[in-house]
């Protein structure tokens, strides 16, 4: 049986007093906390009302990483309204309208105090080849990077005086766009010549070269081969009159064969 020993009139004041104690230093506490929230807010509003956190111009917009589109360029696309106090700017905002309006694969941007402005890094998209296509009974003309990624030619055309690539490839991108990479890697190391991917039928896929039409049937990973084999044929026409030639058929790269014109 536990046995309750009496607590002293003395005890009980010296608790109360500690219990009064915590009660004061709590209220003291929440007031701080409320004008410390209160003198941050009011800091804010007062910091972002000064006309020295002010972007006034773009030329206060620091671009780098770009070669192929001029900064003036970027910078017309930022989505500022001049003038515009520097803690009302929204960097991921930004980023987003010039990897979208741009052929820019990546923008980072940040908030610049000394000296006050936005410092803006891009990684650019390098076009490498010109995509035509028919969806929906429309044409399309747009161009596309090393790893397939569509980008309208306007986007490119009105920000850049740098000449379009010379490589085209025509057809529905759904159909190419997963191979891409590994079709634009090999042809930037076959030494033949190839100008136009003619991808339409994706049972057999067209190549225009300099030594004339070649089908290849469908997309396989003898991609590489058959550019090889198209390699060693480069001096044919010196040897057959190409207009006798109608096709070159590389559809099985070990048995490749000449369609000729029978006319």
């Amino acid at each position: 049986m536990t046995i309750i020993q009496p607590i002293s009139r003395q005890e009980l004041a010296r608790r109360r007093q500690r219990l009064r104690r915590q009660q004061r230093l709590k209220v003291l506490q929440t007031l701080w906390q409320t004008l410390a929230v209160g003198a941050i807010a009011y800091g804010g509003g007062w910091l972002i009302s000064q006309p020295n956190w002010t972007i006034r111009e773009p030329e206060q917009a620091i671009i780098t990483g770009n070669q192929l589109v001029k900064t003036e360029a970027l910078r017309s696309l930022l989505p500022i309204d001049y003038p515009q106090s520097l803690f009302r700017v929204e960097p991921d905002q930004i980023a987003m309208a010039l990897e979208s309006k741009g052929p820019i694969a990546k923008a980072t941007v940040t908030r610049q105090l000394f000296p006050l402005g936005l410092t803006i890094a891009v990684i650019e998209r390098l076009p490498v080849a010109i995509a035509l296509s028919s969806e929906n009974n429309e044409s399309h003309t747009g161009l596309i990077d090393e790893q397939g990624i569509w980008m309208p030619m306007e986007n490119y055309t009105s920000l850049t005086s740098f000449p379009l690539p010379t490589l085209k490839i025509i057809g529905d991108r759904r159909y190419y766009q997963e191979h891409w990479p590994e079709v634009y890697r090999a042809l930037s190391s076959s030494p033949a010549e190839v100008l136009e991917i003619n991808w339409q039928n994706p049972r057999n896929i067209i190549l225009t070269t300099e030594v004339g039409p070649v089908h290849l049937g469908p997309y396989t990973s003898d991609f590489p081969r058959q550019l090889e084999v198209l390699d060693r044929m480069r001096k044919l026409p010196q040897q057959l009159d190409p207009s006798a030639m109608d096709y070159i058929d590389l559809s099985n790269p070990d048995s490749p064969y000449i369609q000729m014109n029978h006319q």
